[in-house]
């Protein structure tokens, strides 16, 4: 088994480098998709909302039927003493997961006593300031709590986004923006998304359809304590090309501008310039 040396594993109580092998082939979690995971980030030497993001995890992990085995607590100092083997400086990608391996009534629900967890720190860079979008629309939409696990972070909702980047990549463009069921718009395939018109910003109220992000809810609190104003509202495809700017939030590149939706171009704004230098200053200080 290859190593590599920019990824640190920790499962069954001991930490091990590497890509290693976690999951057994008859565990509920590798054929019946009971897996859960969470993304947290350290760069320049801290770890903005950690905590929050260990506590979804186990929200999470409740939503699908499993018991967490940690505390948010616990987790949190899993992370610490696993960074602690990477320069403090490094860009690291933090995922903690869980998933099911016994199987409880009716078979294919799970045990939830069963829950095994692990943890996966990988260096990964953060995207170079200047780092751009370029959205198109997608046929595939979000799902809603009657039909999916839309209120955890699950792995078995991802081949749904993932056949959307492929759309989205197959038209020339690097990410789509989805709808709901009713045609509002939701978030991106891959993140939340913002918009600005006449110097206010509006953002898709969240309603049960998407993660309201917890990147998106910092996002927000720092806009409007630097006096912006800030609507949570339904918003349909047609605003998004009536915008002077549309910016994206996540974890993994905490704010990103878009430049296109299909043929309407923006400029990189200054709106999304100033979310993005609030959150680091925020998360530095």
């Amino acid at each position: 088994m290859s190593i590599d040396n920019s990824i640190l594993t920790f499962h069954d109580g001991l930490w091990q480098q590497g890509s290693v092998p976690v999951m057994r082939s008859a565990d509920h979690g590798t054929w019946l998709g009971t897996l859960v995971f969470d993304g947290a980030r350290q760069f320049d030497g801290v770890c903005p909302d950690l905590e929050p993001h260990c506590e979804r995890v186990n929200q999470s992990a409740l939503s699908l039927g499993m018991q967490p085995t940690l505390s948010t607590e616990d987790i949190v100092a899993r992370v610490r003493e696993g960074l602690k083997q990477f320069d403090e400086n490094a860009a690291i990608y933090i995922r903690p997961m869980y998933w099911s391996t016994g199987y409880g009534d009716g078979f294919i629900s799970a045990d939830p006593e069963s829950t095994d967890f692990c943890l996966c720190l990988q260096e990964i860079p953060m995207p170079p300031v200047g780092n751009s979008a370029r959205l198109t629309t997608t046929r595939f939409i979000r799902p809603t709590l009657d039909v999916a696990t839309v209120n955890a972070k699950a792995a078995c909702l991802y081949p749904n986004n993932a056949r959307m980047m492929r759309e989205a990549v197959s038209k020339g463009f690097t990410n789509a923006i989805v709808c709901d069921a009713l045609g509002n718009v939701a978030e991106t395939a891959t993140s939340n998304i913002f918009m600005v018109r006449d110097g206010e910003v509006f953002t898709p109220v969240p309603n049960g359809t998407f993660l309201d992000g917890i990147t998106r809810k910092r996002i927000i609190r720092l806009l409007r304590e630097a006096g912006t104003v800030v609507h949570e509202t339904i918003l349909r495809l047609d605003d998004f090309h009536e915008a002077d700017e549309v910016f994206l939030t996540g974890n993994l590149a905490k704010v990103t501008s878009v430049t296109a939706f299909d043929d309407t171009h923006y400029e990189a704004g200054p709106v999304a310039k100033t979310a993005r230098e609030a959150y680091m200053d925020w998360a530095r200080g």
